[in-house]
This record gives structure tokens, sequence and C-alpha cells, in this order.
């Protein structure tokens, strides 16, 4: 039987947790991807996503109807798991949550919306800076919410666009008080100049964060402006 040296538990230790953030940061991957992304052998990336599912940080699914292209069977897609979003994590979730209930006890609840909205002004402002340099605006919000830590990135679709944001730092807090999330589809309206919807949140147990804009709704803005 051969026994794993300390540096070699080390790299491995190293080796796994690259390829779970990975995933944390770009979302839903294949064990392909990630070799190709993280430069390992399509083996030992099999191995680590083996131990990790083992572990319970990631969750195998088959991936989307739509994604599937070609003959053969499709690869498995590799999901962070609640559990394993929770050790990538800010240790102040406990804090903020239990700050935000005792707003919640001692103000009521229009306490946490006024909360919720004053972050989302403070969205717009920060983001408005970083868009008026940019003239693709969903590009530019993607831009500035991954330098906010949500590791955003934009999907063309045949009706519109979406917005998916693979990581949100506060996942924990906005599962407590989805007054958050609203507040904030409310200020990405707002910097996009359009209607917007909420598809998806990682808060609600999605793998993703995904806000879909709809095409037409840019199409008619521009034909008024005519």
């Amino acid at each position: 039987m051969k026994i794993a040296t300390a540096p070699a538990l080390s790299e491995d230790i190293r080796t796994r947790d690259a390829v779970a953030r990975s995933i944390l940061e770009n979302g839903p991957s294949t064990a392909a991807a990630l070799s190709e992304k993280l430069g390992f052998t399509p083996a030992g990336i099999r191995r680590h996503l083996d131990a990790l599912v083992a572990d319970g940080v990631l969750e195998a699914r088959e991936p989307h109807s739509a994604l599937i292209r070609g003959r053969g069977r499709p690869s498995k897609v590799f999901v962070m798991t609640d559990d394993g979003r929770e050790k990538f994590e800010h240790s102040y979730d406990d804090l903020a949550v239990a700050a935000l209930k005792y707003m919640s006890s001692q103000m009521g609840e229009q306490s946490i919306k006024a909360f919720a909205e004053t972050r989302a002004d403070d969205i717009i402002k920060k983001a408005t800076m970083t868009m008026t340099k940019r003239s693709h605006k969903s590009e530019a919000l993607a831009e500035f919410l991954t330098e906010q830590g949500y590791a955003a990135s934009v999907a063309v679709k045949s009706h519109g666009e979406e917005i998916c944001q693979h990581h949100c730092p506060i996942a924990h807090v906005a599962a407590e008080f989805p007054q958050l999330c609203e507040a904030e589809t409310r200020a990405f309206s707002e910097l996009l100049g359009t209607h917007v919807q909420r598809l998806a949140t990682i808060a609600h147990g999605d793998g993703v964060c995904t806000t879909f804009i709809p095409k037409t709704a840019r199409t008619s803005t521009a034909k008024k402006g005519r």
C-alpha cells in the first residue's frame, strides 16, 4: 500500500481547492472544461471531482438539454452545493443575519426594505462610474459585478441577454432576507434602462443568479427615440 507524503497531500489540497474555486467563480463546469482551464490532466481532474462530490462540496448533474450537442453520452456538469458554497462564504454572514433580524424585530420589516433599497442605491452609484466608460451596458454591469466579487458574465440569448452571477458574497444573508435580491434587481433595471427579470438566484438554491434582459424592451425603447 502506497502512503501519500505530506507534500503530495498538500498539493492535492491546493489542486482540489482550485477545482472547487473555479466552479464557484465560473459556474457549473464539465471535467473537460476544468481540465483545459486549469491545465490538469482529465484523469486528475476527475479524481478531484469525485473527491469533492464525496465530500458534499460538489454535485454532479446531467447537462441542460439546450447544451447537449452531437452524439454520444453528454458529459456531466459539476455544480457547487450549498454546503460547498458555505466553505467559501464570508465569516460575517451569521453576524449580518443576526443584525438584520434585530433591526426587523425592533423597527419592523420596513427597516429591512429600507436597508435593501439603500444598498441598491449604492450599487447604482458605484456601477454608474464603471458603466459610463463602456458602450455595452450589460457587459459593463457584469464587469462591475465581477469587481465586486460576483464573478459575472453575459450570455446572449435569442430573445435578449442574461447576466449570470456565478458567485454571491451575500447568498446566506439574502436567503434570509429576499428584499436584498429584489432591490438589487431594481438597481439592475435602472442601470440598464429597461425592465429586467430575475430567473434564478443562488440565495434560493440555484447554481447561478440569472437576470434576463429582454431584447424587445431595448428595441421598443430605440424605436420610440426615433
